[in-house]
């Protein structure tokens, strides 16, 4: 079985127990490199292990900003 999400605006199909960092791990971009979203919320890398995606969910990956 599988589920339908976007990523970055793009479509993409996982298997249904894809979590945040199986998706950021098949991105091929190192996760400490990433900030993640989850439909418009933040998510923390400490999290993205156990946070399962659900059919319809909309994922965002942008460089986190540092600095002040």
């Amino acid at each position: 079985m599988s589920k339908q999400i976007t990523v970055n605006g793009e479509a993409r199909t996982l298997r249904e127990e894809a979590t945040l960092a199986d998706l950021v791990a098949a991105l091929g971009q190192a996760p400490q490199s990433l900030a993640t979203a989850v439909n418009g919320e933040f998510v923390p890398r400490a999290a993205r292990d156990t946070l399962q995606l659900r059919d319809g969910d909309a994922v965002f990956t942008f460089q986190p900003i540092t600095g002040g």
